[in-house]
């Protein structure tokens, strides 16, 4: 039967002293692993005892598969296939319409090389394609109106224009110019000037022109009597415009013109001035009476218009 003693520890004593320290306070040896009663020298008594290792954690098992297990691949839906059908053809539509514009955009093939010129009267088709001249050899897509525009700002006489490409390489640029509404005398010629004054070619024989002479020259452009008589020629029709021999103005609300045969036109100020152009144009165009000649054709109310 096993002994219920335990163990004490006693460190050895040293030259006989009899104040050595008690034995719970003295170091501890390191213990040795041999047999249970072993000693190391002296009377200390050493114990050991075996801890058995611990077993390996239990891992599960791994759920086998069945044997002869069959899986089965349910087909993709008819209508998921058809979308992707779409889309990619639809993918591949944009790629060459993209690809077809960024070569028509940057093609020398299409570069400019023609300039088709129309509606020039002031100025000459050459004046206008040697102001496009910085656009030759340009692909014909990267040409704006606003490009056309810009170049022929210099040309004073040009109002606005029209631009048509016509591939591979011609520009077609249908020119509007401003229309002349007057003449302004300047010394021995005469200036053909529209509604805004703006001083459009120039001749010696007024006759040639059929326009009407504005009363205080070339110095009178600007002024407010200028632009209040230039505003009622500019709504006057070609055909009547034509009939007038000159135009002047006491003041803004006092316009007065003339026509070639003495008649005079009291129109008032600018005020209705395309109603006041159809009512003349229809007195213009009543039978004269021998008896009774019209000398003067007041329109300044063209509701109530007034022949005396």
């Amino acid at each position: 039967m096993p002994s219920s003693r335990r163990p004490t520890y006693a460190p050895p004593r040293r030259n006989g002293r009899p104040d050595a320290a008690p034995a719970d306070s003295a170091e501890k040896e390191p213990r040795s692993s041999g047999t249970p009663g072993a000693s190391t020298g002296g009377d200390v008594i050493t114990a050991s005892r075996s801890i058995p290792d611990q077993a390996p954690a239990h891992k599960p098992a791994k759920a086998e598969k069945p044997s002869g297990a069959t899986v089965l691949a349910f087909p993709e839906p008819k209508g998921r296939r058809r979308r992707k059908k779409v889309l990619a053809a639809a993918g591949t539509v944009v790629a060459l319409v993209v690809g077809l514009l960024a070569a028509a955009i940057y093609s020398p093939v299409l570069a400019l090389q023609t300039i088709s010129v129309t509606g020039t009267h002031f100025v000459t088709p050459a004046q206008v394609q040697t102001a496009l001249e910085p656009l030759r050899g340009k692909p014909l897509p990267q040409i704006s109106d606003d490009d056309v525009r810009g170049l022929l700002g210099s040309l004073v006489q040009v109002k606005s224009v029209s631009v048509e490409a016509r591939p591979p390489s011609t520009l077609a640029v249908a020119v509007h110019e401003r229309a002349p509404v007057a003449l302004v005398k300047q010394g021995e010629q005469y200036q053909l000037v529209d509604v805004d004054g703006v001083q459009l070619a120039t001749t010696d024989d007024p006759a040639t022109a059929s326009l009407p002479v504005i009363d205080g020259g070339a110095g009178a452009i600007g002024q407010d009597l200028f632009r209040a008589t230039a505003a009622v020629l500019g709504a006057l029709p070609a055909d009547v415009l034509a009939k007038l021999s000159n135009a002047s103005a006491q003041s803004v609300d006092a316009v007065e013109l003339k026509l070639v045969d003495g008649q005079t036109i009291v129109w008032g100020n600018a005020s209705e001035k395309e109603l006041k152009a159809k009512v003349l144009a229809a007195l213009l165009k009543a039978p004269a009476d021998p008896k009774n000649p019209v000398r003067v054709y007041d329109v300044s109310v063209p509701r109530h218009p007034v022949t005396r």
